[in-house]
């Protein structure tokens, strides 16, 4: 298996393709779409390096994962499907979000709200393939209540679930997060060998460290995490992120980031004049 990774310094995101050699066969893992928040423009230069890539190394596209509705950056997944095929797939609980932030934006009934805007919704254990490649969804819900991530060979894709060992955990303030649920969907991933690779899909570059990192192990998060390693209990891990997430200002991109993921990377249905338009809700975050 290869891992190749395209990071997003405005988003400060990591996306992945996750290759296997022996097919060529691939996934696309939480794409990004450009986004400039005073222009409310979208562009494609970070999907384009995806696609540039799959097609340099002559790969078949089966599947364009996300590992959760994210509220930091849009998905790109629909332009990326059109020019390179593929499954879109989240987590089931994806009408959890849906359901929650429906009411959020006041959506009508048009707007549905079972997960039918992707392709396939994996339950918890599910089994699939890429390629050659033997794959597995997890549901490690905390900081939304329908987080999944996948363990593809020898590697754990994890979303944001966690971060780097010197930078953390996820925020779970957001509706539907729960400290304890991601207390619990870390031990999870902690129950995997020390030599497990994970993936990561932001990295805030902690202070001190001088470059950005996507990579490290079961092992070096379960010893050195700062919110959550060895010794730390639940109760502790709770209070610790309960106190850190009151002092957290909302990610900037939330408002357009959550009205596109929640449709699978598809803008609101134009209106009458062609033009896509999103909502802004006054006072409610």
């Amino acid at each position: 298996m290869h891992v190749e990774p395209f990071f997003d310094p405005a988003t400060f995101t990591y996306s992945y393709v996750v290759v296997d050699e022996q097919t060529r066969a691939c996934a696309l893992i939480d794409s990004v779409l450009d986004y400039d928040p005073a222009a409310a423009s979208t562009a494609y230069r970070n999907a384009d390096r995806l696609i540039e890539y799959v097609r340099s190394e002559q790969l078949s596209v089966q599947w364009i994962l996300e590992t959760h509705v994210h509220a930091d950056h849009l998905s790109a997944a629909p332009y990326l499907k059109k020019h390179l095929g593929g499954q879109t797939a989240i987590g089931d609980r994806v009408d959890i979000i849906q359901k929650t932030f429906a009411k959020m934006f006041n959506e009508g009934p048009e707007f549905a709200r079972d997960g039918s805007q992707f392709d396939h919704l994996f339950a918890d254990g599910e089994h699939f393939m890429i390629g050659s490649l033997e794959a597995k969804a997890l549901h490690t819900p905390g900081h939304t209540p329908a987080c999944m991530s996948f363990n593809i060979g020898d590697a754990l894709f994890v979303g944001d679930t966690l971060f780097m060992p010197d930078y953390g955990t996820a925020r779970c303030d957001f509706p539907g997060g729960d400290a304890s649920a991601l207390y619990h969907s870390i031990q999870t991933l902690f129950s995997y060998p020390d030599e497990t690779r994970i993936f990561l899909c932001h990295d805030y570059k902690a202070e001190g460290r001088d470059t950005f990192q996507c990579e490290t192990t079961v092992g070096e998060q379960r010893r050195h995490n700062v919110h959550i390693h060895e010794g730390i209990n639940e109760a502790q891990f709770v209070t610790m992120r309960n106190e850190r997430d009151a002092q957290l200002n909302m990610p900037a991109l939330i408002l357009p980031s959550v009205q596109i993921n929640m449709r699978a990377g598809h803008l609101p249905k134009a209106e009458d004049n062609g033009v896509h338009y999103l909502k802004i809700p006054l006072d409610l975050l």
